[in-house]
């Protein structure tokens, strides 16, 4: 797949490495330590705990490669309605030519725009093989992405 100049392709790597999903997405900005992108979702319908995201809704998503998690924004395709926030905990992305690559740790925290929040795939993290650092790191990264939900929430996070 050829890019465009302002675009940028995202690899998600799972714990163990491997790639496991790959999308074109748009730079919209950089800063020193992050990208945001726009990207449109490529995978089929599917129903996360309340919020139905559908193929081709609009996602704002930023990386950070000093952080251990990311931020996706997710609007309906057809009427740019706010959905919610869904974060990862991964470890800091890396930024390599055009593109944007992560690693996964399992831990994804999902927001509402009411401002609930849920933790979810805490059993997939603990089932992980992980060094006792990159568990602190990754414990600390959710903890950050909690601290956000319930202080400043994901709108102004996801702009800065």
């Amino acid at each position: 797949m050829t890019l465009s100049p302002d675009e940028i392709m995202v690899v998600k790597l799972d714990a163990q490495g491997e790639e496991v999903w790959r999308y074109p997405g748009k730079v919209l900005e950089t800063t020193d330590h992050s990208i945001l992108i726009e990207a449109r979702f490529n995978h089929s319908d599917v129903n996360v705990h309340g919020i139905m995201l559908r193929k081709n809704d609009r996602f704002l998503e930023r990386y950070y490669d000093d952080r251990w998690y990311n931020i996706y924004e997710a609007r309906d395709k057809d009427d740019d309605r706010l959905k919610g926030w869904y974060c990862n905990v991964t470890r800091p992305a890396r930024f390599v030519e055009n593109e944007i690559i992560y690693m996964d740790l399992a831990f994804d925290l999902l927001a509402f725009p009411d401002g609930r929040f849920l933790i979810l795939d805490e059993d997939e993290f603990k089932a992980l093989d992980l060094d006792p650092e990159t568990q602190r790191q990754a414990l600390a990264g959710l903890e950050a992405l909690i601290s956000i939900a319930k202080d400043k929430g994901f709108a102004e996070e996801i702009q800065q």
